[in-house]
């Protein structure tokens, strides 16, 4: 896990993406046009929350977020994606 001089801010959190998968099960090499982008990541940063609403998700959590969710950043020549914490779905 990276360190980021990023603090998001409120509810968002900082996430690093999973790795797109290179294989299928069955062992066929997948190209890089053909593959899904992962659903799943490593928080690195995280906000405050709000007044009302603190954060559940903590840095180091491996989370499961939606498809299109968050925006994609780059920061030091990695890509991260910024999101609020309602758009991620479970924490594994």
């Amino acid at each position: 896990m990276a360190q980021v001089n990023v603090k998001p801010l409120a509810d968002r959190v900082l996430v690093e993406p999973a790795a797109a998968e290179q294989k299928t099960a069955g062992g066929i090499i997948i190209p890089d046009t053909a593959k899904e982008k992962p659903q799943k990541g490593i928080v690195v940063a995280i906000g405050n929350g709000k007044k009302d609403e603190p954060l559940t998700v903590k840095v180091g959590d491996q989370v499961l977020y939606g498809k299109y969710s968050g925006t994609e950043i780059n920061i030091e020549g990695k890509d991260y994606l910024i999101m609020r914490e309602s758009d991620i779905l479970a924490v594994i």
